[in-house]
């Protein structure tokens, strides 16, 4: 049975990795750390999880006590939480939720955790650096275009996000009035995501095209991703249909 930490436990993130930890059938313990919510029940952070309102935050944990520690707090963060909490990549099981450790050679310990493309260094590595949310349905999408050198010209991409992805620190763009019935444009072509997402590319393509044209979006939904795909091939649609199943 596995024992797991949580470091940032309050946000979006740590509140649903609390809720797939409580249920999932191999974990016999976890640890919910957050300074901020210190002492504080689950629920006073995470209204869902009121069956767990018998638990409480902490504010720090000894690594040597668990088996598996998320890392759960802001892009940046994730040397200093490491450093903080007396973690050492060398010896205990990580895994980050920031985009700190994603890009190869970021940090030596870290692989790259999409399981799609990379099981195998997954199943073989201490420490994952969990993909971007974007990157995670752009690269299903495009991967098996790149594994058949098919990625030659520009893609043209447009993705809509649910408001949980800008995380829980309140921001214009983050309140009802602004997200209902709403649709709005950033970051357009200058996502931060686009660099993990070629650089997997092209380690299937090496010389997969650089135009990845992406426009996100903010969408007037809570979760989840919705991206679609223009870009020129000559394939007749029966194969394509066969190159990804």
């Amino acid at each position: 049975m596995i024992r797991a930490a949580i470091v940032g436990a309050a946000g979006y993130t740590g509140g649903e990795l609390l809720r797939l930890l409580s249920l999932h059938p191999a974990v016999s313990s976890f640890v919910a750390v957050s300074e901020s919510h210190a002492g504080q029940s689950f629920d006073t952070a995470h209204s869902d999880l009121f069956l767990l309102r018998d638990q409480t935050f902490v504010a720090s944990f000894a690594p040597q006590d668990v088996d598996v520690t998320f890392l759960c707090g802001g892009h940046g963060d994730s040397s200093k939480l490491l450093k903080k909490h007396s973690l050492d990549p060398a010896r205990d099981r990580i895994i980050d939720l920031s985009q700190d450790f994603r890009p190869r050679g970021a940090h030596p310990a870290f692989t790259y955790g999409l399981p799609e493309a990379f099981e195998p260094e997954i199943r073989e590595s201490h420490c994952i650096a969990n993909p971007g949310c974007f990157a995670t349905a752009i690269q299903l999408a495009l991967l098996p275009l790149a594994k058949a050198q098919k990625l030659k010209g520009p893609v043209h991409i447009t993705g809509i996000t649910g408001s949980t992805g800008a995380g829980q620190k309140l921001q214009d763009t983050s309140h009802f009035s602004w997200r209902h019935q709403n649709m709005s444009s950033y970051k357009v072509f200058q996502h931060q995501h686009l660099k993990e997402i070629l650089e997997s590319l092209r380690l299937f393509q090496a010389d997969a095209s650089d135009e990845l044209l992406f426009v996100p979006m903010r969408g007037a939904f809570t979760r989840g991703i919705l991206c679609s795909f223009q870009l020129r091939l000559d394939d007749a649609l029966e194969d394509l249909v066969a190159l990804y199943e």
